[in-house]
């Protein structure tokens, strides 16, 4: 199998959950490359070629981050090949991770992957689903309302204080754009900085305005889902408990959480039995959530992580477990390639 996988940028990718599923797809035996969002080439009436990283001959990482090591190395092998070659795109990029003078690389993962499945690659998720939820907070407003905070997207600073009064003066509020714990503020009644918050994040767009959930302040849980499945291996599952820092409400890793160990609750299976169904049908193959109780607070179907928190509690990262639904997909292509689209193979179990 020949896999690519697409990052925002090579020199800046850090050695989170895409090189751990690159790691495994290398280990048994693919042909694995890396490409940066800036590396589609396009051509009149030639099909679309991509610069891309690989692994040196007789190479032998032994970890995950030894690997991007060699990859982001002068020892990596440089190519260009038509995206055609391929038989899976892996788009992971993040956009909300891109700065104001890279503009023109939110949108090109997601466009250029469409005219590469159009081209019989699969790729992974479905990229018409992704440009359909390409923000993935409003992707999350289309969700099942019972399973979610109430919630608000405006840039109307009335609308907002009217919600903030609704709320009994508490309330989350953070950028419709946005990944990481960036920009989210706690507001409450001691809040004196409330208008200067609003004016700040409506110079970057769309706020939302999020219903405080008490619990939140213990932490949230992260689920990886796969196949609108939870991820699972020898009765183990892909869900990590993301505790607060001190003096921060944040549970976010990137912000100073700490990742812990959890088991599954029946408030988890709700939820994910909820949304399964629509995740199916949408083709989003790997998808992360993020939940408080039996309330979902966020959606991540553009770049999920998590797999290196579960390595750092001691948990399977589930790996393998991702490359070997890929490796079937594959042979399903073979099998139904005339009868199935890439949406349908894209969660195929």
């Amino acid at each position: 199998m020949k896999i690519c996988f697409v990052v925002n940028s090579i020199e800046t990718e850090g050695a989170g959950t895409t090189v751990y599923i690159m790691h495994e797809a290398w280990k048994r035996g693919h042909e694995v490359y890396l490409m940066g969002v800036g590396d589609f080439s396009f051509s009149q009436n030639e099909a679309i070629s991509i610069l891309c990283v690989t692994l040196p001959k007789k190479s032998e990482p032994a970890t995950p981050e030894e690997n991007l090591e060699l990859l982001q190395s002068d020892k990596a092998v440089k190519k260009k090949i038509k995206a055609t070659e391929l038989d899976v795109l892996f788009i992971r990029n993040n956009p909300t991770e891109e700065g104001t003078d890279r503009n023109w690389a939110e949108n090109a993962g997601v466009a250029f992957g469409r005219m590469i499945q159009q081209e019989g690659v699969l790729v992974l998720n479905d990229a018409f689903a992704l440009s359909h939820a390409f923000i993935d907070k409003l992707y999350f407003e289309e969700l099942p309302a019972h399973i979610k905070p109430d919630s608000l997207i405006t840039r109307d600073k009335g609308e907002i204080l009217e919600f903030f009064e609704n709320h009994k003066k508490k309330m989350i509020l953070k950028p419709l754009e946005g990944s990481g714990g960036r920009g989210v503020y706690l507001i409450d009644k001691n809040e004196k900085n409330l208008n200067q918050i609003i004016e700040n994040l409506t110079k970057e767009g769309y706020i939302i305005a999020q219903q405080y959930l008490p619990a939140a302040k213990e932490g949230d849980v992260r689920v990886l889902l796969l196949n609108g499945k939870i991820l699972e291996k020898n009765g183990k599952f892909g869900i990590i408990k993301r505790k607060t820092s001190k003096g921060d409400f944040r549970s976010n890793i990137s912000q100073g959480g700490t990742p812990e160990a959890i088991e599954i609750t029946d408030d988890i299976r709700k939820i994910v039995d909820t949304i399964a169904p629509r995740l199916i049908r949408d083709g989003m193959f790997f998808v992360g959530l993020d939940a408080v109780k039996d309330k979902l607070i966020e959606i991540n179907v553009l770049s999920p992580g998590g797999l290196d928190g579960l390595a750092k509690i001691g948990v399977d990262n589930f790996s393998d477990v991702i490359v070997e639904a890929i490796e079937r997909k594959i042979e399903y292509k073979k099998h139904y390639e005339k009868t199935v689209n890439n949406r349908e193979l894209a969660t195929m179990v």
